[in-house]
């Protein structure tokens, strides 16, 4: 296997549904300027809450990205 250099960054996704819709969302809008996406790290999940009541479900992901230089 030829060596193979990656990038990692960090993207924040939103949803008024659920966590799984956050993550999926931040992976659809970065997949349309990245190429190469391979891996998704969940590194934290929390809520936006208003009222005591629960507004968005958030995900912080950690996403790598073949790097081409």
């Amino acid at each position: 296997m030829p060596d193979s250099v990656y990038k990692i960054i960090e993207l924040v996704g939103s949803s008024p549904v659920s966590w799984e819709k956050a993550a999926e969302s931040a992976i659809e809008m970065a997949s349309k300027s990245l190429r190469d996406l391979r891996i998704a790290e969940v590194c934290q999940m929390d809520m936006h809450l208003n009222d005591g009541k629960i507004e968005a479900y958030r995900v912080k992901l950690k996403v790598s990205f073949k790097y081409q230089g």
